[in-house]
């Protein structure tokens, strides 16, 4: 894969606007390629052989080597820049797309269930790649439904809190959801985005928890040997089959800090398996003592489910359960994971210690990524527009793109999106991700503020090497 000397832009620190700045043979020519993105650092990618090792970071740099600033623009200038019309909920029209996705669900149903069958499909084989094709697009269809109830917990649905909550918890419940137990912790996630302390998704592990991780010393990362691809790809399956499950039940990728929970809730609590921390429990740390009416309405949602679901399975047999719900259901986890992942897990993203957050720069350590017409149209934009939604929870799906383009300018180069390949390139950076992303540590010589700014970094030779630590 050739290079280039890409353009990138930064916001300026005292007027916000954006100039460009040409890489030169002396600062960071080696950084991979631009995507189509014009206005992100982010939208670059780099093959394993494209090793940037040579570069010496003085300053903050990203996983490839490009300068970063720490955003210094304010959310009332993000509130301020977007059209007073983008704010405008409509409950009617948000019912109208929840009506549209469970149509295209019913539809599909029943035009596997009465001519996708033994009688009229004699051959095995093709009815099982019939019906794998129904669990995929059922799955499409779920996952429109799911990012709706997604938009009623953050009452971007309509003007009533209750419409809101009500249609939320139908929809999520129906999908195994337990509606108010993630709302409540999903907030918790937009309001410490990009802090290593409190975020409560896909928190990279630092230096010496990965270091822990592979039964290595902090000082060893710069010399560990690469990880196989074999085993990236092992541990993506799993994360893509699971990964939601284990948020759900164990708390996987969400920060385990919980001795700090102001309750005592926390104490002698920690993620994993049997370590009370979960999305159920109303002694869970994620929860304070006010949410726990909610958890149990959350819960009596999934039995409510749970026991339609059973008598399907006892009246049209287990297997036909399986490939009818489950399947389908699957794959709505698969795509939740793939989209939050790559929402928060990107080379060119910071992650914040205490010292150094805010909500307004963790809110700018997400990407927006492109889909095309899955993602604009089926998934309602979720993947487009997130950067936008984690300034403004509250502006509609169908509202997010005019909004998204008003806050460009305010952010300057801290905008970030990766639109290269369109969905495949989305496909692509999942794997990239993986590679590129397994720690996050301070960048060379950074002190003061700048200390508290990590970027990813890796033992695969990808973008800039980890820090050479002396041993003590």
């Amino acid at each position: 894969m050739a290079t280039s000397k890409p353009t990138t832009r930064r916001a300026n620190a005292s007027t916000n606007s954006v100039a460009p700045v040409i890489s030169s043979a002396n600062s960071y020519s080696t950084t991979p390629n631009h995507s189509a993105s014009s206005t992100s650092l982010s939208s670059m990618s780099m093959s394993e052989s494209e090793v940037t090792s040579k570069i010496s970071p003085t300053k903050l740099v990203d996983t490839y080597g490009n300068p970063f600033t720490i955003p210094d623009y304010t959310i009332k200038q993000i509130r301020d820049a977007i059209p007073a019309h983008c704010f405008r909920r409509s409950g009617l029209r948000g019912l109208g797309y929840v009506f549209r996705d469970m149509a295209c669900l019913a539809t599909v149903f029943t035009i596997y269930y009465n001519y996708v069958t033994p009688a009229t499909v004699p051959s095995l084989a093709l009815r099982v790649a019939l019906w794998s094709v129904y669990g995929f697009v059922q799955g499409l269809f779920g996952t429109g439904l799911w990012v709706l109830a997604h938009e009623c917990g953050h009452q971007s649905f309509s003007d009533s809190k209750i419409f809101n909550d009500t249609v939320g918890w139908i929809v999520h419940s129906s999908l195994l959801v337990p509606y108010f137990s993630w709302k409540i912790s999903h907030g918790k996630h937009h309001k410490a985005t990009g802090h290593m302390e409190r975020d409560m998704v896909f928190v990279p592990r630092t230096r010496e928890a990965y270091a822990s991780k592979i039964g290595k010393f902090v000082e060893e990362l710069s010399e560990v040997m690469e990880e196989t691809p074999i085993f990236t790809a092992g541990h993506m399956i799993g994360q893509q089959l699971l990964g939601w499950l284990l948020y759900l039940s164990i708390n996987t990728t969400g920060h385990n800090c919980h001795q700090k929970q102001l309750e005592g809730k926390g104490t002698g609590k920690e993620n994993g398996m049997g370590g009370g921390v979960n999305h159920f429990t109303t002694s869970s740390p994620l929860y304070e003592r006010k949410d726990e009416k909610l958890i149990l309405l959350s819960d009596l949602g999934l039995l409510i489910v749970g026991s339609a679901l059973y008598y399907i399975g006892s009246t049209f047999g287990w297997a036909n359960l399986a490939v009818w719900y489950f399947l389908p259901y699957l794959w709505v986890n698969h795509w939740l994971v793939a989209i939050t992942f790559l929402q928060h897990t990107d080379p060119t993203l910071p992650h914040y210690t205490p010292l150094t957050w805010t909500y307004t720069r963790g809110a700018a350590a997400t990407i927006d990524r492109e889909f095309g017409f899955i993602g604009r149209h089926l998934f309602h934009g979720i993947i487009e527009t997130h950067v936008l939604h984690h300034y403004v929870s509250t502006i509609p799906f169908y509202n997010a793109d005019e909004a998204t383009e008003a806050i460009k300018p305010i952010m300057g180069s801290h905008y970030r999106s990766d639109t290269a390949g369109g969905p495949i390139g989305f496909l692509k950076s999942m794997w990239t991700s993986a590679r590129t992303c397994q720690w996050v540590e301070k960048c060379e010589g950074a002190e003061g503020e700048d200390s508290g700014v990590l970027f990813f970094r890796n033992r695969n030779g990808l973008g800039l090497k980890p820090t050479v630590l002396k041993t003590q």
